[in-house]
């Protein structure tokens, strides 16, 4: 099939009348347009999917810890903010109100006075609230100091240390998971532009690139697909986006990938597939996405990590192969990522898979049909000569009983006329 099915030479214009042709152009891109497909997942991985009309927010709150890691980073460093400010204006405005109820804000004015305050130096609530700092984060100017003669706050300084050091341990953990987050690590696994359909070892084949840019490899490397597609059961159930696993080497272990250079992932298009009926014009109207997933580990920090893309079915290319990207040079191997994406027209049939396995079983029929034809003509003649020999050998030995007989008569005609 070296001819493009969607090249304008199909188009016979000449015989198009005028008007036709001038809104062909128009009709074509309408209809390209009513064609598009609503995508399940993003080229660069994202979901398409947003969850709508949840009542139980509560449970976000459970598990507070992943909400605040899944937030976005302005929101993330606005709570970050917040908790600590509120924190130690709260704690700050406890020991003013310490020294305010004991008094201690009444006795500044007097030097001689021999009271002993709470706390040294502190006349007003915001030397109250710098004191609450310098007590949360162990700061420790010596300015502001507490006395032994103020129980109160020697219990609310235990309170605010351990408080403190819980809240510093919520904070930063959650700024140190958000940060080594291997989001960004997936941003250098790429996957090709298009996926092809090509024959490979005398089948069709699914096909798709990967590739990773770093030096520093994806450990344990995995590649999975889904198709994503709608479909109507027997008793009439309408299930939408309906997932439906694509083996990708399961079976064979060709999953498992060592993830160096770029590797076409191939899906042996059989019995099993769910593209076992589809041929090449039955593809250009199928609604259908597939999802490819590559999942590993980080070798740098040895986290999960995983990317995705998706191939619609317009990006789905019949007839064509991937071009090379490996070459030998002198004592390496060199990838030319420039021609990553590329792909080139090659000779497919255009029927499906299952069409082709047929007029290949056909195509060996005669020829088991000759032999076995062959066999009963030369069963045949084998019988038929036997049964001659057996015919034969009987007629001779009734000729030999009546020579044996005609003998024994003219033998016994001489004896009786020389008697």
């Amino acid at each position: 099939m070296e001819q493009d099915v969607e090249s304008p030479a199909v188009i016979r214009k000449p015989k198009l009348p005028k008007q036709v042709r001038e809104d062909l152009p128009k009709q074509l891109s309408e209809t390209g347009r009513a064609k598009k497909i609503q995508r399940y997942v993003q080229k660069d991985g994202k979901c398409n999917v947003h969850h709508g009309n949840v009542r139980e927010t509560y449970r976000y709150l459970t598990d507070i810890f992943t909400t605040l890691v899944d937030l976005k980073w302005r929101f993330n460093l606005f709570i970050f903010v917040l908790v600590y400010t509120v924190t130690w204006l709260f704690f700050g405005l406890m020991w003013w109100l310490i020294a305010y109820l004991r008094g201690d804000l009444e006795h500044l004015d007097n030097v001689n006075d021999p009271w002993t305050p709470c706390v040294n130096n502190l006349n007003g609530f915001v030397s109250a609230f710098l004191f609450s700092i310098e007590t949360e984060t162990t700061i420790g100017y010596g300015y502001r100091v507490i006395t032994d003669k103020c129980p109160e706050g020697i219990v609310l300084l235990l309170v605010q240390s351990v408080l403190g050091s819980i809240v510093n341990a919520f904070m930063v953990g959650c700024m140190f998971v958000k940060i080594s987050q291997p989001k960004k690590r997936a941003e250098t696994l790429v996957f090709s532009t298009n996926a092809v359909i090509s024959m490979r070892d005398g089948r069709l084949c699914l096909m798709f690139r990967v590739g990773d840019l770093r030096n520093s490899h994806i450990v344990e490397a995995s590649i999975r697909a889904k198709l994503i597609k709608s479909k109507q059961t027997k008793e009439g159930e309408f299930i939408p986006l309906n997932q439906t696993d694509i083996n990708v080497g399961y079976n064979t272990g060709d999953d498992r990938l060592f993830l160096v250079s770029p590797l076409i992932i191939c899906h042996e298009i059989n019995q099993h597939s769910p593209f076992w009926e589809i041929s090449q014009a039955h593809l250009a109207k199928e609604e259908l996405e597939i999802v490819v997933i590559l999942e590993g580990m980080v070798e740098a920090t040895g986290m999960t990590c995983q990317a995705r893309s998706s191939y619609v079915s317009s990006e789905i290319k019949w007839g064509y192969r991937f071009m090379p990207v490996l070459t030998l040079e002198d004592g390496f191997y060199e990838v030319d990522y420039n021609s990553f994406h590329e792909i080139y027209e090659t000779n497919t049939p255009n029927c499906s898979a299952k069409e082709l396995a047929d007029m290949t079983s056909r195509a060996r029929l005669p020829l088991t049909w000759s032999l076995a034809s062959k066999l009963s003509q030369q069963g045949l003649p084998e019988s038929e000569q036997e049964g001659q020999e057996a015919k034969t050998s009987l007629e001779k030995d009734e000729e030999r009983s009546q020579t044996t007989e005609r003998n024994g008569d003219i033998a016994n005609l001489e004896s009786e006329s020389k008697v």
